[in-house]
Order: C-alpha cells, then structure tokens, then sequence
C-alpha cells in the first residue's frame, strides 16, 4: 500500500490533475504540471509524511533499518517530521496563482538534496529506492518548471 501511496502522489496525481486543467484551460503545460506536482509531490507528500513521522515515528526508523530505535532516533525523527510537515503545508500553496515557485523551494531543495545523499547509500530496501527516485524526480520537475516561470516571468 505504501508503494502506491508514493508513486500516486509523486507520478500519477501530478500527471492526471496536471492534464485535465492543461486540456481544459490551454494554458502553458510546463507551468501547470510544476504546480500540480508541487502540490502533490512536495505538499500532499511531505506534510502526510510529517504526520506519520510525528503520530508513528518507527515507521520510518523501520524503512531505515532500525527495528528498536532509541528515544534519540525517534526525537530525530518527529523533528523531521515537524519540518516535513511545514514544507508540505507550504507546498499545499501552490494553487494559490503564482505562488507554486516561493510554495515548492523549501520542499523542492530538500528532496534534491535527500535523494542525491540516497543514492550513494547502500543497502536500501524497496521502499527507501522507490523514495529516493522519487525524491529526485519531484525535485527535477520543480526546478525545471520554476527556472521556467522565472524565465517567462522576466521576459
């Protein structure tokens, strides 16, 4: 289930909202799929991820590899999960008309940067691989779209 969870919101939601208003408003593609994908991807993605790292932070210990996490791991983990929280109620921002660039930074650098560190580890599970690829793919369609709007914006 958690398989589809993550690929529904960082591939298939983005995709299907993203068509349907492209189809049905003509408006600039590369543009509305950076919002949708900011919304799903980094809004809906990180601030569910928030709320499960706070309500069930061995969730996560468990996808790293830690079966019994000490009360530091799991201090460490709410307090990623305070900061996932925030940058996916920012993200959720991105339908507000123009506003999916300053509502996806946060969270659009944190997934570069998360997937960029994972690929390197060894030893992920299934679930961690799925994540980290796409964490980078969330992140490459942010920058391509924002480097866009600003493009399109300064012009």
């Amino acid at each position: 289930m958690k398989y589809l969870v993550l690929i529904a919101l960082t591939v298939v939601l983005p995709i299907i909202f993203g068509v349907s208003e492209a189809v049905s408003t003509g408006g600039d593609a590369i543009l509305i799929l950076g919002k949708w994908w900011v919304f799903w991807g980094i809004g809906a993605r990180l601030a569910g991820a928030g709320v499960m790292q706070l309500l069930n932070p061995s969730f996560t210990t468990k996808i790293l590899g830690t079966a019994q996490p000490t009360g530091s791991e799991l201090q460490v983990v709410r307090e990623l999960g305070a900061a996932n929280l925030g940058m996916g109620l920012a993200g959720l921002l991105a339908l507000v008309q123009d506003w999916f660039v300053p509502a996806g930074l946060a969270g659009g650098v944190f997934l570069l940067i998360a997937g960029i560190m994972h690929v390197a580890k060894r030893g992920k599970g299934a679930y961690e691989t799925l994540a980290t690829w796409t964490d980078l793919l969330v992140a490459v369609v942010y920058a391509v779209s924002a480097v866009w709007f600003t493009i399109h914006t300064l012009s």
